[in-house]
């Protein structure tokens, strides 16, 4: 039996490729026009340097956005949408075939004829059924299962979005499948193992006319045509977006791990600016309007995020989903904006529980598979909030402190050292200017003037000692680090702590910074402008231990089980994971466990620096809490950290989930002092 091609069958009097053309030309003019729409919006933005390092751009892409490296970490959805991606990847090259065959019923792409051309055919025929599968399997599983993760609250959610692009797609290859089904089924070719979706769309057509296949044929190919077209211009108008923006958005990603945005890229007077962080949509960055247009609401920050856990109001997701929400709205595609109003972007569209509510422990921006940011938006935000004065009550104490005392505890500067005259025989050095040492002690405020946190002072100067390594301290001329106050939207503070300590820096020699608090670490590491070799507690101790400079018994372990905590500005904003386990290892016999959330999947305690005084009403319980708990499930006796603020607000969930006397916490250095022989 001949079959008609769809290229050679005029429609309504017109030839096909007239009617392709047409098709075609309209199609991408209207994409090119709401494409425009949408980055137009990313022009008013906010300038954003994303150039720089294109190596490590063009992994990210590679490995990321092309490799969906992070999707199985969810494995049933990270299967699902491997698949999908992969289908889509193998079936964009049918897709542009299908177009030209409306002009020439013998059009290949250069390439894809002869035995590659045949190749590629057998391929895209698995894709058309696997994707068609997955597409029905995925529909199933929204409508019937219902992953918690994927759960809105009224009104807030695109649900129905989700039903319409899987719908689309299936009906995508539906109607390829009936493409090639009725020519194979006019033809009576049986291809069944090669060809599998249109042998099984053929099998429905079986005893079919002539004219019937023939219009199947013809019909199934414009329908495809059709659907695509509007598929693609669907998608900018959707929640879908990141169909289109997901893989420049992995691009132009955050190289700069632990690292915060300056208040505005390319402005260093700052305070000369009109407004300080974000007053107005238009005062995030184009990365940042990038970000939301391409969250794909899959709900894994927020799955993953602590607050929210806890009953805390945030969700990373809904930060992008309103704000998608609000950018469609006042910046349509079609139609002219409506008049905003009183409504304030930060306050009314993003609550201010929501803003302080983050601990920036970064869980969010780790889990995200197209590498969101939330961490730099929720401190712009702070920014804005911090120059209105706006601050919570529960941190307004400590950072006055630091204002005038240059520490949250409130203790004169005279006194940072006061810790150092209870260390029997080992005299600590305190560095003037000019003084030249190995190795820079940063004790940071915590260290000096916290009585629990005096002891992990101690416990590094006795490491040191022991290792006879040459150290000294800055003492008075040390200030707080500042990471907490940075993150905490004081800019003007930060850049004063920084400076001081930078000068302090500057008028000694030494060979790195050593630090117990990942805190201190971060921010000399990350933060500040001037750069200097600075080793976190852990690393420098697991060096010790490695060259035989120091050795460690069983005595005070004695077989307990242990456990570690990865601190979150230790682990996912610095990742160092394998340091404090190798010590904690070197420990001959320990029995050590990792709890179900550890590495980059840690479950942050909200002890971080100053925010360990903010106090929420909306918490059903805290996340120290919780994270004993999980220690609890493994058995562990002990769970060691390597941060300060950890260990202190361990000890206190300790103590008010019931397992004082039966779980003790200890840092890292605490367990090396109490261990060495």
């Amino acid at each position: 039996m001949t079959i008609q091609e769809p290229a050679n069958v005029a429609l309504a009097g017109i030839p096909a490729p007239g009617l392709a053309f047409v098709i075609l030309v309209a199609a991408l003019c209207l994409f090119a026009y709401i494409m425009n729409r949408r980055i137009d919006l990313l022009r008013k933005a906010m300038p954003d340097p994303r150039f720089d390092d294109i190596g490590e751009r063009i992994r990210l892409a590679l490995v990321y956005g092309f490799g969906q490296w992070k999707q199985p970490r969810y494995l049933v959805g990270g299967i699902i949408h491997i698949l999908l991606f992969a289908g889509f990847m193998i079936l964009s090259l049918r897709s542009l075939t299908l177009i030209g065959r409306g002009f020439s019923a013998e059009f290949n792409l250069p390439g894809l004829t002869g035995s590659v051309g045949m190749a590629y055919e057998v391929l895209k025929d698995y894709a058309v059924l696997m994707v068609l599968v997955v597409c029905i399997v995925a529909i199933i599983r929204r409508a019937v299962f219902k992953p918690a993760r994927y759960a809105h609250a009224p009104g807030q959610g695109h649900e129905a979005e989700a039903y319409v692009i899987l719908g689309m797609v299936s009906a995508l290859m539906l109607t390829d499948m009936i493409y090639d089904g009725s020519h194979l089924a006019a033809t009576g070719h049986t291809d069944a193992g090669l060809l599998p979706a249109a042998t099984v769309a053929s099998l429905f057509m079986a005893g079919s006319s002539p004219a019937a296949l023939n219009a199947l044929h013809i019909g199934g190919y414009w329908a495809h045509i059709l659907i695509f077209f509007g598929f693609l211009n669907y998608l900018p108008m959707s929640k879908h977006f990141h169909v289109i923006t997901a893989i420049p958005n992995v691009f132009f990603a955050n190289v700069d791990k632990g690292r915060i945005k300056p208040v505005r890229h390319g402005v260093d007077e700052w305070m000369d600016l009109d407004e300080c962080g974000i007053t107005r949509f238009e005062s995030f960055t184009w990365k940042h309007v990038l970000d939301f247009y391409s969250c794909a609401d899959c709900g894994r920050c927020t799955d993953n995020c602590p607050a929210n856990a806890v009953g805390r109001s945030l969700s990373p997701r809904m930060i992008s989903i309103k704000a998608r929400d609000y950018a469609y709205k006042y910046y349509p595609v079609f139609g002219t904006a409506p008049d905003p109003g009183d409504i304030k972007f930060v306050g009314d569209v993003i609550t201010e529980s929501e803003i302080w509510a983050c601990t920036t422990c970064g869980a969010c921006e780790n889990e995200c598979p197209i590498l969101i940011e939330y961490i730099d938006k929720i401190v712009d935000m702070r920014r804005y909030l911090v120059d209105q004065g706006q601050v919570p009550q529960s941190l307004q104490k400590p950072m006055q402190a630091i204002k005038k005392k240059g520490n949250a505890y409130g203790g004169a500067k005279g006194k940072r050292a006061a810790w150092t005259k209870e260390l029997d025989g080992i005299e600590v050095k305190e560095l003037k200017a000019g003084d030249a040492t190995d190795l820079l002690f940063f004790v940071d405020s915590c260290g000096s003037f916290d009585p629990r946190i005096q002891e992990l002072s101690r416990s590094l100067a006795r490491i040191l000692a022991k290792s006879s390594t040459d150290f000294g301290i800055l003492g008075q001329d040390e200030t707080d680090s500042g990471n907490e106050i940075r993150r905490l939207g004081e800019e003007g503070l930060f850049e004063q702590l920084a400076q001081k300590n930078i000068a302090a820096f500057q008028d000694r020699q030494f060979k790195e910074i050593v630090a117990f608090d990942p805190h201190a670490f971060n921010a000399i590491k990350n933060d500040y402008p001037e750069r200097f070799p600075i080793v976190h507690a852990s690393q420098v101790i697991d060096r010790l231990i490695k060259a035989g400079r120091i050795r460690l018994s069983s005595d005070y372990l004695a077989g307990r089980v242990v456990t570690y905590h990865d601190p979150c500005y230790l682990g996912r904003h610095n990742q160092i994971y394998y340091e404090p386990r190798q010590v904690i290892q070197a420990v001959p016999g320990v029995r050590f466990r990792d709890m179900e959330r550890s590495f980059d999947r840690s479950f942050c305690c909200s002890g971080g620096g100053v925010m360990l005084w903010y106090e929420s009403e909306e918490e059903k319980e805290r996340m120290g809490e919780r994270r004993v708990r999980m220690a609890e499930q493994i058995g562990a006796q002990v769970i060691v950290t390597g941060c300060p603020f950890c260990l202190i607000n361990l000890e206190d969930a300790v103590k008010t989930t019931g397992n004082e006397g039966k779980i003790e916490v200890i840092d890292l250095v605490e367990l090396v002092d109490r261990s060495l022989v």
